[in-house]
């Protein structure tokens, strides 16, 4: 009986196997390209079909008219088809006895439903189906009762016999003039379907806006003669006083517009702060730059109040891009395609499953079901426990799995997010690499509504992985040494600079190690923002950056004060206020461009700085976010000495690349999982929850850098950098410094400052060994050294320069201290 019921077992175990194999068989990737290939080719076929009826219909119609079946099989009938009688007959029966020409709609579907089954591209099918159902129904009526009288003497119906007699059916319930305005209106619903310019198009045409500005009555102001002006001085000495003069109408993008003639007319021109005149082609002519609000006398059309519009009929909306009108985004073509070949191995999908599988029930947990879900570098398999088991048995389970399956490294989701299931992530063999492109050529990056919208690369299901700046509002970026963060940086300044204008967002770039983000420097005069008085846009130098970001403090408050009299809450509010001429630029509005922040190698600069770079980036990381500035900090050292609870409190949206230690996996995610991911650009995304994202980075190699770089270089732009507002530094000299009064110096100052001169040594554990004191105390002791100009700067690890070279020259300096 025990043998019996063994057999059994295993033919069922047999049967179950055969069935599975069957059905990954049937959902394989051969079978699809397969059947895709074969849809292409009837595609084509019936197309050569086609076409070859235009011009051997006539003579073939006696032969395939009322064919019987046997003699189309046997094919005994000579015909002059290009396609034989087979060709004939299907020809004649979409060109004829269907739709006529619009009958090659079909063919364009079944063809796209081939190329998407052979993973040539991706596409909405259910979109195109309704495309082509709508337009095969549309020009098969348009044509037939456009050329009504011409088919019934010919031997093609251009719009086919359905078209033919629907036509008929309609002229006769609803005469000819109704069914063309039945065609106009469907086309109308058809074209509104297809694009989003079709309404707008409409609604100008149909305003007559040309009649109303012909017919637009003119103020007539007198504008006030400002002493001392000559540009202001009347022509001709008979003008009476009380003359009035006609305000001419101003340039669409001029806020604001002074009566008087042509010659008086002087015009405002509002731009960002900082940003200079569009520079480029020879003979650009370009009004003066608004002068301050303090020196322009009143004008009646600008009220007091910020809220109240001006004269906002005649002006119409502020457009920030007319600065740089001609400028081009990057296109496409300067980004590269990498392998495309989908990393599924159905005997490799298998063979994990079974393994899983066996490993689980060597260890007594049964499990219901495991699907797979293949990815670009990783395959998640689903697994349904059976009733009873509990989830911390196969968590446990963890490293047994990887070495049954030889994998580098596997990650357990227990239970996975919103699913009854239990997820087990295991590396592909082959793994594929992520392009940019397909990326930002995706309709999700295009269409995307985001503000400052980043395509950062893809998930397990290969679909397109995109967060919001805006949103986050800040990112915070860590991982090991090559383990892909230099190439995520890259992807996200990519990302922005294919979305937004040069006159709607600014880039600040740190980069300690002088080599990142040297590339960049060719887009400074379009997109990069520095002080007014730095050479370099790119910032590598610790006491810049430290001047950088108490600038952007600065600006910080600046714009919160706008934001104040516009009686707004956040920037987006306020640029739509400025662009719909609700806000006076003579007040001291300006449009403000989001301003994003990117910092390479935070660790080293916290290494160099610390305080004096950690709160300004912390301040502006609490407040920054509702007036458009938005940081992103990468660092190699995620420890807690770098990533305090002070930067961890104000950056919730984090990318955490491989590290090699789980503690530094919780450092950065608060949990651990990065300490299991294989490297070369996996990752990660922590948006501010405990669920977290597992994606594959896109790949954006130097070479496509540059050649975004030369593009957008090449082109005209400002005359320089965005400039941020001065920040004066802290004065230093012999006396105080940062705060530091020399006058109460630590008694043990001369003795310290005698032996550091004596030792040529300016280290801080020295003068703790030497005196047995604190490493607070000799801490203070060499800020005082440093203020009082005997040892140089901090330089990291490497101990102080001294300053003094011998005793003699020390008495004379300590002697001007007391």
């Amino acid at each position: 009986m025990a043998k019996k019921s063994t057999k059994k077992k295993h033919s069922g175990s047999s049967m179950d196997d055969l069935w599975e194999w069957f059905g990954t068989f049937l959902t394989g990737e051969r079978v699809h390209f397969l059947a895709g290939l074969i849809l292409c080719f009837l595609v084509v076929y019936t197309g050569i079909a086609s076409l070859s009826f235009f011009f051997t219909g006539g003579a073939d119609q006696s032969a395939v008219e009322n064919i019987p079946v046997r003699d189309l099989l046997a094919g005994n009938r000579q015909v002059s088809n290009w396609a034989g009688i087979r060709g004939a007959y299907i020809a004649d029966l979409l060109m004829n006895r269907w739709f006529g020409i619009p009958s090659f709609f079909i063919l364009f579907y079944v063809g796209s439903l081939g190329v998407k089954w052979m993973g040539i591209c991706r596409l909405s099918l259910l979109k195109r189906f309704l495309l082509c159902t709508a337009m095969l129904l549309w020009s098969s009526l348009f044509l037939s009762f456009v050329f009504m009288r011409s088919c019934q003497d010919s031997f093609l119906f251009l719009g086919g016999q359905q078209g033919f007699y629907l036509s008929e059916m309609l002229i006769r319930n609803f005469g000819k003039p109704g069914v063309i305005l039945l065609l106009m209106v469907s086309f109308l619903i058809i074209a509104i379907c297809l694009s989003t310019k079709v309404i707008p198009a409409l609604q100008k045409a149909f305003s007559f806006t040309w009649l109303e500005e012909c017919k637009l009555p003119m103020p007539k102001l007198k504008w006030p003669k400002p002493a001392g002006t000559k540009r202001h001085e009347r022509e001709t000495d008979d003008e009476e006083e009380g003359e009035e003069e006609p305000l001419p109408p101003p340039p669409a993008n001029r806020p604001f517009a002074p009566s008087g003639s042509d010659d008086d007319v002087v015009f405002i021109v509002t731009r960002p702060e900082g940003d200079g005149e569009p520079y480029g082609t020879s003979g650009d002519v370009r009004p003066p730059v608004q002068p301050a609000a303090a020196s322009r006398p009143p004008h009646p059309l600008l009220p007091d109040n910020d809220d109240d519009p001006y004269n906002e009929s005649a002006l119409g909306e502020y457009n920030p891009r007319l600065d740089l009108s001609n400028y081009q985004f990057p296109s496409l073509d300067l980004l590269k395609i990498y392998d495309q070949t989908q990393a599924f191995n159905p005997e490799e999908q298998n063979d994990n499953k079974k393994r899983i599988k066996q490993t689980l029930e060597e260890f007594g947990i049964h499990i219901a079901s495991i699907s797979a879900t293949v990815g670009p570098t990783l395959t998640l398999y689903e697994v349904v426990p059976a009733v009873g088991i509990a989830i911390r048995k196969i968590k446990n389970l963890e490293d047994d799995i990887a070495m049954r399956l030889a994998a580098l490294g596997i990650r357990i989701i227990a239970p996975i997010p919103g699913k009854g299931t239990i997820g087990i992530e295991v590396p592909n063999k082959d793994a594929q690499t992520v392009s940019m492109r397909p990326l930002l050529a995706s309709r999700k990056f295009n269409e995307s509504k985001f503000d400052l919208p980043i395509a950062l690369g893809r998930t397990i299901t290969n679909d397109v992985f995109m967060f919001d700046l805006c949103k986050a509002p800040h990112l915070l970026m860590a991982g090991a040494t090559g383990q892909g963060k230099s190439v995520g940086l890259n992807a996200v300044i990519t990302s922005l600079l294919y979305k937004k204008h040069p006159a709607e967002m600014k880039l600040v770039l740190v980069d300690p190690k002088m080599v990142e983000f040297s590339i960049y420097s060719k887009i400074e005069r379009h997109y990069l923002a520095k002080l007014p008085d730095e050479e370099k846009a790119i910032i590598t130098d610790c006491d810049r950056v430290i001047n950088t970001l108490n600038s952007l403090c600065k600006e910080m408050d600046d714009r919160y004060e706008l934001l104040t009299k516009a009686h707004v809450r956040n920037v987006k509010e306020y640029n739509e206020k400025f662009v719909n001429r609700r806000l006076n630029p003579e007040k001291g509005h300006r449009y403000m461009p989001y301003i994003v922040v990117v910092i390479d190698e935070f660790g080293d600069l916290i290494m160099q700085a610390g305080k004096e770079i950690e709160m300004p980036i912390a301040r502006i990381a609490q407040k920054a976010r509702a007036i458009g500035i938005h940081m992103i900090i990468a660092t190699q050292r995620p420890s807690t000495s770098i990533l305090t609870g002070n930067i961890k409190a104000n950056f919730p949206t984090r990318v955490a690349f491989r590290v090699s230690q789980m503690v530094d996996s919780r450092t950065i995610l608060d949990q651990p999982g990065a300490n299991k991911l294989i490297g070369r650009g996996d990752l990660l995304f922590s948006g501010g929850s405990i669920d977290m994202t597992r994606v594959q980075c896109a790949f954006v190699d130097t070479p496509e850098v540059e050649s975004i770089a030369s593009f957008i270089g090449q082109q005209p732009g400002y005359k320089s950098a965005y400039e941020l507002p001065e920040c004066l530094p802290a004065e230093a000299g012999d006396g105080a410094a940062n705060g530091m009064d020399l006058s109460d110096r630590d008694p043990m100052f001369e003795e310290a400052a005698r032996l550091i001169v004596v030792q040529q040594q300016g280290s801080t554990s020295l003068i703790q060994r030497k005196f047995s004191i604190g490493y607070n105390r000799a801490g203070r002791l060499m800020d005082q050294l440093e203020r009082a100009g005997i040892v140089g700067p901090a330089e990291g690890s490497k101990a102080r320069e001294v300053l003094i070279p011998d005793q003699y020259t020390l008495d004379i300096k300590l002697s001007t201290l007391k």
